[in-house]
């Protein structure tokens, strides 16, 4: 399979607006920013909202408030996946012409039990129980109204990357859903047909993300897309050594109850920037000394 590399280093930061950006969230946004800029490169941003249950406008207008009040600029209109529906149906479309999807009936607690059961694929792992269906008993069950998912026929394909920061990279890849059951395309296939369309030459990202990079790669190739680079920032934990969350206090722009100054050097400290500086001004005044190579590697702890 022929894999076509994107030639750029534009960089985007997207988040899901069903709340407050929290300081990782927002860290993550700015070693994007960096990343990009840094590259004299375009920085655009795209709102995830294929939650509708849990999406709100509100929460879209205070996370790019936030972005503005950091200094974090973007190029041209925020992209909305919400607006993009038809373009994951054409993709999902050609991934039918492959031969590459299949429907999957099956329930999350179906999946966990047979994931944990002796010689079962184990955690996060699809145990392809739909895939084995005949195609008989698929159409029975979809004339009978059952509920499915289309899931990725992966093949057991081993995908292999490097990550500018994490290093060489491989993982086998399972069936995963690419559209889910109420009709919605999941994740994976949007953010691989949105990257490819945004002209992303550079994904960065938090590392909890790290195991979806595969998937996407695999995505980007079957339907013909450029793969971007990648580069996933070690999280920001709380205290007690969990990924930061809501729960910690202090963990949002206004829970800071600060100048916004006085957080952005915080961020900047855990990056190893502005060493001695108890304020900075904008993310832009961090270019002149930002340096990939020199991110920490572990993850980091915001107090």
């Amino acid at each position: 399979m022929q894999v076509r590399l994107a030639d750029q280093s534009d960089g985007r930061f997207a988040p899901s607006p069903t709340g407050p950006l929290h300081l990782g969230s927002l860290r993550t946004a700015l070693v994007a920013w960096l990343f990009a800029r840094g590259a004299g490169a375009r920085f655009v941003v795209r709102v995830e909202d294929l939650d509708p249950q849990r999406s709100r406008p509100a929460y879209e207008a205070g996370q790019l408030a936030d972005l503005e009040a950091l200094g974090i600029d973007w190029d041209g209109p925020v992209m909305r996946q919400s607006e993009r529906l038809g373009r994951y149906d054409d993709a999902l479309a050609t991934l039918e012409r492959l031969g590459r999807v299949y429907p999957c009936f099956c329930t999350r607690a179906e999946i966990r039990e047979a994931a944990s059961a002796p010689h079962g694929p184990g955690a996060g792992g699809y145990p392809g129980t739909c895939l084995a269906l005949s195609d008989a008993e698929r159409a029975r069950r979809i004339a009978a109204g059952d509920r499915y998912a289309l899931r990725l026929r992966a093949d057991g394909e081993r995908i292999e990357f490097t990550d500018r920061l994490l290093g060489e990279r491989s993982m086998v890849v399972d069936d995963f859903v690419v559209r889910r059951a109420d009709g919605v395309a999941a994740y994976q296939l949007a953010v691989a047909v949105d990257d490819a369309a945004q002209g992303i030459g550079e994904v960065v990202r938090g590392a909890d993300l790290a195991d979806s990079t595969p998937r996407q790669i695999l995505l980007a190739r079957l339907l013909g897309l450029p793969v971007p680079r990648y580069a996933h920032v070690p999280l920001v934990l709380g205290a007690d050594g969990a990924r930061l969350a809501k729960r910690h206090g202090a963990a949002t722009l206004a829970d800071r109850r600060e100048p916004v100054g006085a957080t952005l050097a915080l961020l900047a400290h855990s990056l190893g920037l502005a060493a001695g500086r108890a304020r900075v001004g904008a993310a832009g005044e961090l270019l002149h000394e930002f340096d990939p190579v020199r991110l920490p590697s572990e993850p980091t702890v915001l107090v």
